[in-house]
């Protein structure tokens, strides 16, 4: 299937460049397109205007394997208000100096530029990002962290930064849009777009990814989201259960039993959990020996964390190193935190079974 945006040729009051890398989120595309389409439909006057560009074929393939049509006259593409880079499944390994430098030449041209998802790796090849806040989709933050040391990276919707700005992607990229068109046209005129779009709340750049960690759509309760917190911010050097306990003014006894009520495993499972989940992470979203990533994810050796990865996702770390094989047609995440959870309450109702 060949999808062609229309390219508008009459120019609106801001104007907008989308440069798309092979692989990226359709659907992130598609959202912001839309959220502009909606202000010129409630607008007397065009406000948005926008083209699509690639440094590679002008046909350009999604991740959800739909081609998207491109322009590749990239020289001569208008001035505008905002550059986005977009990108998605190995955008992290993504390596066209022609992008950089084109980059590098519209900033310094004073236009700011919006790295989504994994468009954060090119945008920070060029050296945009350094020494500033940053954002990516929270399932590569870690990778996009040690990759880059001079970052300061956030779990968060978006961020803003002396004219660059980046963004999750996904649904995070309406809220940036809305944010954008609030700063231009003010927050009265995004609101109704929010309306339109049945957006019932606008979030602000700072609000957290993710709500459910993997427990449906029920929110957690305060103390419960604090304890995973605090876990994942201490993954390289765990946190035994009585310091998780101390940390939040509760007794061991009573956060073992709401986790273990709200989650569905304990507290120390689910921080091997979460320290898996960042192993499986690096190993394919940066070039880290497998040693290397054992330590970050907090194993203090080699045997245990290939003993512990094989037990949960059924092979050795090494066959993790990519994301998504060139010969392979659509990418994979094998597994969810939720289904681990199940299956850890499968493995212990087996072993109470007489």
């Amino acid at each position: 299937m060949d999808v062609e945006f229309d390219q508008l040729t009459e120019r609106g009051e801001t104007h907008m460049v989308f440069v798309v890398i092979p692989r990226f989120n359709l659907g992130t595309l598609v959202n912001m397109i839309e959220t502009m389409r909606i202000a010129n439909y409630l607008s007397s006057q065009k406000s948005f205007s926008w083209e699509v560009v690639s440094f590679e074929e002008e046909r350009v393939i999604a991740s959800s394997g739909i081609t998207v049509k491109a322009s590749t006259d990239v020289e001569n593409v208008r001035p505008a208000s905002y550059v986005f880079v977009l990108a998605s499944w190995g955008g992290e390994h993504y390596d066209n100096r022609n992008l950089l430098s084109w980059i590098r030449r519209r900033s310094r041209q004073g236009e700011t530029i919006c790295a989504v998802e994994l468009g954060c790796y090119p945008v920070a090849k060029a050296g945009l990002l350094a020494e500033k806040e940053a954002t990516t989709h929270w399932s590569w933050m870690n990778g996009f962290q040690e990759t880059f040391d001079n970052i300061d990276v956030k779990e968060q919707v978006f961020t803003t930064s002396n004219r660059v700005l980046t963004c999750a992607g996904a649904m995070a990229v309406v809220d940036l849009m809305l944010y954008i068109i609030e700063t231009i046209h003010g927050s009265a005129f995004s609101g109704e777009i929010a309306d339109q779009m049945m957006v019932h709340s606008i979030r602000e750049k700072t609000a957290p990814q993710r709500r459910t960690m993997g427990h449906g759509t029920v929110t957690l309760p305060p103390v419960i989201r604090e304890a995973i917190s605090l876990i994942e911010r201490n993954i390289e050097e765990p946190l035994s259960v009585p310091e998780v306990a101390e940390a939040l003014g509760v007794s061991q006894r009573q956060l073992e039993r709401n986790f273990k009520k709200q989650i569905g495993c304990t507290v120390v499972q689910f921080s091997l959990l979460l320290r898996l989940q960042r192993a499986r992470l690096l190993l394919i979203s940066t070039t880290l020996s497998v040693r290397e990533i054992a330590t970050a994810s907090g194993f203090n050796t080699l045997s245990h964390f290939a003993y512990s990865f094989g037990r949960f996702f059924d092979r050795r770390p090494s066959e993790y190193r990519e994301a998504w094989p060139q010969d392979e047609s659509a990418p994979s995440w094998p597994g969810t935190l939720s289904e681990f959870i199940a299956s850890l309450q499968l493995k212990q109702r087996n072993q109470n079974t007489p």
